[in-house]
């Protein structure tokens, strides 16, 4: 089976620790991990990077599945949405995860959606974004710290997704097997 465009590092101590952690918490090394475990040493230092923004956000865990979710789909990485997807699902409900993916209305708070029209507006470019959009983000009811962190999130969300994309990380056939099936039927891009 195809796990990426690239062999698999050849195995040392940090490759194993690497496919050890996937082994213990998701019972298989996600094809992603295979393509991180080129460097197992960023792949640390990226994650300990999102740790540390989203770890003293004010951001909500629902707020942070919608950002990641509404910048999977857009980007069409399916790998993330399929995971991410799934993790709103269980935040909110799969046909609320399902409309997000799509970009359809969903029933989601004026802070979440206002961060999903966020997300769009900063993938579809980023140059193009201006001080109303912004004040749109205020509005709604974030702070500019708020706004600062869920920018540098989607950033580091596409910086991730872009990897495992150009790369060809195929979503990990358990994954796909354990997202709801509405969540699964949303994602008809990427992979």
């Amino acid at each position: 089976m195809r796990h990426s465009f690239l062999t698999d590092p050849p195995p040392d101590l940090a490759v194993d620790a690497v496919y050890g952690d996937d082994l213990g918490s998701d019972g298989y090394v996600n094809n992603l991990t295979r393509v991180w475990a080129w460097r197992p040493d960023v792949l640390a230092a990226f994650t300990e990077l999102r740790a540390t923004l989203m770890g003293s956000s004010s951001l909500s865990d629902r707020e942070a599945a919608v950002l990641v979710a509404t910048t999977a789909a857009t980007r069409g990485d399916s790998y993330c949405a399929l995971a991410w997807g799934a993790r709103l699902a269980g935040l909110t409900d799969d046909t609320t995860a399902a409309a997000v993916l799509r970009g359809e209305p969903a029933p989601l708070s004026a802070r979440e959606s206002a961060l999903a029209a966020w997300a769009r507006n900063v993938l579809a470019d980023p140059n193009a974004t201006t001080a109303t959009d912004v004040a749109t983000l205020r509005t709604a009811g974030l702070n500019d710290r708020e706004i600062f962190e869920a920018t540098t999130w989607i950033a580091l969300r596409l910086a991730f997704a872009t990897v495992n994309d150009a790369l060809g990380a195929p979503p990990d056939p358990e994954l796909r097997a354990k997202v709801p099936a509405a969540v699964r039927a949303a994602v008809t891009f990427g992979r």
